[in-house]
């Protein structure tokens, strides 16, 4: 007997055995179990979700002799016969090659006849959207007034191609894009039945280079235990058959990039070409990781929506320390462009060499992502020339060129506490602004830090137009929450606008350093 591929071998023929649409089959079942049945569904969504699947499973229970709870015996003569595709009662068309009006002509023609068996002709238009527009027209009739005995099912990937008036004569389900987990669950299931050995890892995977379709899913079950057939399926078997790149070469890939190593990632472009992998998944996989990154970098609980293994995310946080969020969203966009370009390509690793390129040199580009990355490297360096001078240094000249070392310093005291908080954030100043980024760091680089009150910090703006976006309530949060994810402090933040001819030169120390100073009794005044 002819082998059968497991996505033909394992088609769901009953409702209960369809995948991440529970939504869909609920309802269906609950209308066929209410004798609420419509005359015409239109079935849309991405390939592999179950439309073509679902339909025939619909077609088989509204003719069942012997329903269960709205899904079919398929032990009747009639689920018999339109399983096997030798019932009168249900036709599939393929409107990709059946797209003219003569084959609308015929439907119409044959729906004038009543069931030979069971209770309902059922047409399944597959693809629908391929129609020609004489032939939307000439469907138009009977699939607004058909007999009472003839149920019209259309399944398309393109809705958007679908004329209004054919949409408005039809209940409309939206397939959704099976997830992940659900993949994996299907694809260990059928793995168990078949007596085919695999790693959950590899399973993983295939589940996500099928992206929410479950035929594919198993398409590629089915490729990768054919060329390791009678052996583990392990994660390194699947990104051999695939073309796939471990996310290990991501890693250095991306480190290089950080370090500007143009020469290190071309040579590492050249070793995947060697290998044999497939480019254009190579460019989808490291957008994945690269968006992968940008989730832990920005979202409060980024580890928990990713799904991978501690030492996965182990390294995923150790990037993140060594790149900011602006430059990650240029290198995304980059690649994003690249990956549309490579659609049409011929030369792919020429496209892909220029891409990282752009990404190691960005003053080859004159575009606004690639001047904010150098404007941000140019900050960094200074910084880095600027450690041998004392944080409290810094912080108190903040970079203003009016205020000069040898004005005499005016001395504050404050409360321990307050002074605790002030050189916690003092020294780090720089670091958080920077991290912020967005409309925070240019606006953040010219301020000062000052003591607030009980738990309170006052930011010191010198322009007005820094001080009208540093004193909106977002930024405030903002620079609020970093604070206490990073320091575990709950301090408020307010701001001011630095008067006039005010001097930023004050040396605040704590009360109790003071006293002991002086060796007398201090009142400190609010």
């Amino acid at each position: 007997m002819s082998y059968t591929a497991l996505y033909r071998k394992w088609r769901p023929t009953l409702f209960q055995d369809v995948k991440g649409q529970d939504h869909i089959v609920q309802t269906l079942k609950n209308q066929i179990s209410a004798d609420r049945i419509g005359h015409a569904y239109l079935f849309c969504g991405t390939r592999g979700t179950g439309k073509t699947s679902i339909a025939k499973i619909f077609a088989r229970a509204v003719n069942c002799e012997h329903p269960k709870e709205g899904s079919p015996c398929n032990a009747c003569d009639i689920c018999k016969s339109i399983a096997l595709g030798s019932s009168m009662n249900v036709v599939e068309i393929d409107a990709a090659s059946n797209n003219g009006v003569e084959n609308i002509r015929e439907i119409r023609e044959q729906v004038q006849y009543p069931p030979t068996e069971g209770t309902y002709r059922v047409y399944i238009i597959d693809e629908v959207h391929m129609l020609s527009t004489g032939a939307f027209n000439a469907l138009l009739k009977t699939l607004e007034e058909p007999p009472a005995y003839v149920i019209f099912i259309l399944a398309t990937t393109e809705v958007n191609k679908i004329p209004i008036t054919v949409l408005s004569r039809c209940q409309r389900y939206d397939f959704k894009r099976i997830t992940t987990d659900t993949l994996v669950a299907r694809l260990k299931e059928l793995t168990a039945q078949e007596g085919i050995p695999a790693e959950d890892r590899a399973l993983a995977y295939i589940a996500k280079a099928a992206d929410g379709s479950m035929r594919d899913a198993l398409s590629l079950l089915d490729q990768c235990v054919a060329f390791h057939y009678g052996t583990l399926l392990t994660y390194d078997n699947v990104l051999e058959v695939l073309g796939a790149v471990d996310s290990s070469v991501f890693s250095q890939l991306l480190r290089a990039v950080i370090a500007g190593q143009t020469a290190e990632c071309i040579r590492k472009l050249e070793e995947l070409v060697i290998q044999g992998r497939e480019l254009g998944q190579f460019v989808t996989d490291f957008i994945w990781y690269l968006r992968n990154l940008l989730l832990l970098k920005t979202t409060d609980d980024g580890e928990r929506m990713l799904e991978m293994s501690e030492d996965n995310l182990k390294q995923l946080r150790e990037e993140a320390e060594m790149i900011d969020g602006d430059r990650l969203m240029r290198y995304i966009r980059v690649f994003s462009e690249l990956s549309s370009q490579m659609r049409y390509a011929s030369q792919k690793r020429i496209l892909i060499e220029m891409a990282l390129i752009r990404l190691t040199r960005p003053q080859m580009e004159y575009n606004l992502d690639s001047v904010i990355q150098r404007l941000n490297e140019l900050e960094e360096r200074l910084e880095e020339k600027n450690e041998g001078f004392s944080p409290e240094f810094l912080g108190q000249l903040a970079v203003k060129p009016e205020v000069s070392v040898s004005e005499e310093l005016r001395q504050v005291a404050i409360p321990k506490a307050q002074m605790e908080d002030l050189e916690l954030i003092r020294k780090d100043w720089g670091k958080i602004v920077r991290e912020l980024g967005g409309s925070i760091r240019p606006s953040f680089r010219d301020t000062i830090v000052e003591p607030g009150g009980e738990g309170c910090l006052c930011v010191v703006f010198s322009s007005e137009e820094s001080y009208s976006i540093g004193s909106r309530a977002t930024v405030l949060g903002a620079l609020e929450a970093y604070v206490r994810e990073h320091y575990n402090k709950e301090l408020h933040f307010k701001v001011r606008k630095r008067e006039s001819g005010e001097p930023l030169n004050t040396i605040y120390i704590s009360d109790e350093e003071l006293k002991n100073a002086i060796h007398i009794d201090i009142v400190v005044e609010e």
